[in-house]
């Protein structure tokens, strides 16, 4: 079966009462599909999805009587789990890593009650080449 290639339609009839409407993302199993086969809707529809688990879970996420190894793996178990989930399959670039890494640094930031003001300077560290003499 060779796949359908149309433009400028918005729908295909296939005959009899099979009519099928042509998009450009489709939700498919929890995943994001797109026209142009790259990962930019999956990976806002996998931030958005884990941004939902870890509110579900944010009175035991913040919760200061649980310690934070305990709140960190139910961090990884629930939460990051539900934000990687199928993305394996991605053609992932350089912008949707650096998009799921930030969301999950202010889920982190969140959990540990760190504000990203609260981020002290690091000094700078000057490197001395050493000049070999010959």
């Amino acid at each position: 079966m060779n796949p359908v290639t149309v433009t400028g339609c918005t729908s295909v009839d296939f005959g009899g009462d099979a009519n099928l409407e042509l998009v450009d993302k489709f939700y498919y199993l929890g995943d994001m599909l797109s026209v142009d086969r790259d990962a930019d809707a999956a990976a806002d529809t996998r931030i958005r999805i884990g941004w939902n688990k870890f509110r579900q879970l944010v009175p035991l996420l913040t919760n200061k009587d649980i310690s934070l190894t305990v709140r960190g793996r139910l961090y990884s178990s629930c939460v990051q789990r539900s934000m990687l989930h199928g993305s394996e399959t991605w053609s992932v670039r350089k912008e949707n890593e650096v998009a799921l890494q930030s969301a999950e640094m202010r889920m982190v930031r969140w959990m540990c009650g760190v504000k990203l003001q609260d981020r002290v300077p690091s000094k700078e560290f000057r490197v001395e080449r050493k000049t070999r003499i010959r």
